[in-house]
């Protein structure tokens, strides 16, 4: 089978390589596969973080949550070469195009769909195989010069969105936008679930920093305790960022009193739009009234104060670098709410 792989490769004009979060132990071994093959690299929503942004081949996220530069490159494919992904229906790997999948785990192979190549192995053992047997005789595309043109159009159009404004509050486009420039490069940032995080997946772009997510589970609450963990495992090494809605932070809020007793130096940063936004969206797209999914909230950054943390509530999108800024550089734990408009994602 890995003969057959290597002959595909050596076909394919346009590769693409599609990364899961199975793959994120064999990362250097892809990259270098990537490079030689000239093939763009999307993650899925797990994967998000895996590869940087910044990389002349880095694509972003696919799926639902996920860029249009990964959509385009997918559908612009010859050949797939998807690594440590579980082909979930949120990550949205096409079945149409010829595709070579390697994992570890041999339960995952040929799950959904028949696979055209299924190598089961070690995902960075494999890619070195690959590239001994591929080494001088690939005929792809250099797809750099695309990759960058692809990233601007994106970041053009994530512009003119941040700037939405139905004066119902801030945008969270807005909110990502910042964080691209204040977030330190080599932060763990933990995220929780529904229309906050799906908004992370697409608009923040990641260089150097770790993704903790709760996957496709659906677990609110997820982001601060998981940002609890990420601290008790690099202590002051690295700043540990945390991001949820309100119905998420609603879940764990009393745990800021565990921050600030432990003097843990998390940043909190809270989309407020006193609803369960996705719950909504579900609703409607089921062409359902939209039933319980307004929230009475508290003042989240007074209760912060209150429990002897830092905290900080913004209304207008003007204040909003400024304030991220003093969060950032808080010593000691920190919450930045921030009032948006649930129809802005």
């Amino acid at each position: 089978m890995l003969a057959k792989a290597v002959d595909m490769i050596r076909q394919a004009k346009r590769p693409v390589i599609i990364v899961g979060h199975g793959a994120r132990y064999s990362m250097p071994e892809i990259i270098r596969m990537a490079e030689m093959m000239n093939s763009p690299v999307i993650t899925t929503f797990k994967g998000k973080g895996l590869i940087s942004d910044n990389h002349p081949l880095g694509c972003g996220v696919l799926g639902r949550s996920g860029t249009p530069i990964a959509s385009w490159f997918m559908n612009e494919s010859d050949l797939l070469i998807v690594l440590g992904a579980s082909f979930s229906n949120h990550t949205g790997i096409t079945p149409k195009k010829p595709i070579i999948q390697v994992d570890f785990d041999p339960m995952a192979l040929s799950k959904f769909h028949k696979i055209d190549v299924a190598l089961w192995g070690e995902i960075g053992v494999t890619c070195q195989l690959l590239q001994k047997e591929l080494s001088g005789k690939t005929d792809t595309v250099d797809q750099r010069p695309e990759v960058a043109a692809r990233w601007k159009i994106w970041r053009d159009e994530k512009e003119n969105r941040s700037i939405d404004d139905e004066g119902k509050g801030i945008s969270s486009i807005a909110v990502f936008d910042a964080m691209n420039r204040i977030t330190p490069e080599n932060a763990v940032i933990a995220v929780d679930v529904g229309n906050n995080t799906y908004s992370f997946g697409r608009y923040f772009e990641c260089t150097n920093q770790s993704v903790l997510m709760s996957g496709y589970l659906g677990s609110i609450g997820f982001a601060l305790p998981a940002a609890m963990g990420a601290w008790a495992a690099v202590k002051n090494s690295r700043p540990v960022w945390s991001l949820s809605g309100d119905g998420g932070l609603g879940q764990y809020l009393a745990e800021i009193t565990t921050l600030v007793k432990y003097n843990m130096p998390i940043k909190h940063i809270l989309i407020n739009n006193s609803e369960l936004g996705k719950i909504s969206k579900e609703q409607r797209t089921a062409s359902l009234d939209v039933w319980k999914t307004d929230m009475h909230n508290p003042n989240f950054a007074d209760f912060a104060n209150n429990c002897g943390a830092l905290g900080i509530r913004i209304e207008k999108r003007g204040e909003l670098e400024s304030a991220m800024q003093k969060i950032a550089a808080h010593n000691g734990p920190a919450l930045l709410e921030v009032i948006c408009d649930v129809n802005l994602i």
